[in-house]
């Protein structure tokens, strides 16, 4: 049977806390709203696969997840996109730390239907009208929070709640491999 699929790094529960209190003061002044209801995270990919398959791409994840180091996340600002996104962005140091982690990730998965997020970020609201979006930026205008990547997820989507739910975890081995390097012999 095939499911969908998600790989994310989530946050600290203190961060999570943190963006629910936002979403549900969003929520309260704007209505519901998509993604009002997610956890927290920054989307490194999705994709859907016969379930049967899955455990084959759990052992890549955890293959490469026991290269990459673990390091200090910090969000400093928010911003937004055409179509009505609200989300937290991280500075530009924990962005270049980011975005190889999303990258070698994806390619390590070798999926066709890769759906691919290469800007990292954490939504608050998704698909908002532009006043809901105005009213998103009058009411967040600073943020300084933090928080240790130490370990991706793989979430499947429940279909009924609409709502991706944890189903491994995989934590950072801080055993980086040399970068292969193409050389010229002569």
């Amino acid at each position: 049977m095939e499911k969908k699929y998600s790989v994310a790094i989530y946050p600290s529960q203190e961060v999570i806390d943190c963006v629910k209190t936002m979403k549900d003061y969003l929520k309260n002044k704007i209505d519901w709203y998509n993604s009002c209801n997610s956890v927290a995270h920054i989307t490194i990919c999705e994709f859907t696969i016969d379930d049967s398959k899955i455990n084959e791409y759990k052992q890549k994840l955890f293959k490469i997840c026991d290269t990459f180091e673990s390091f200090t996340v910090h969000l400093d600002h928010f911003g937004s996109y055409e179509g009505g996104a609200f989300y937290i962005d991280p500075n530009e140091y924990s962005k270049m730390k980011l975005k190889p982690i999303m990258k070698k990730t994806q390619d390590a998965l070798h999926l066709s239907n890769l759906k691919k997020s290469n800007d990292p970020h954490i939504s608050v609201g998704r698909k908002l009208t532009p006043e809901s979006l105005k009213i998103a930026s009058q009411l967040f205008t600073t943020i300084d929070i933090h928080f240790l990547c130490s370990e991706i997820v793989l979430r499947e989507l429940d279909h009924v709640k609409k709502q991706f739910f944890v189903i491994d975890t995989f934590s950072f081995g801080n055993n980086p491999q040399p970068e292969l390097v193409q050389g010229s012999l002569f």
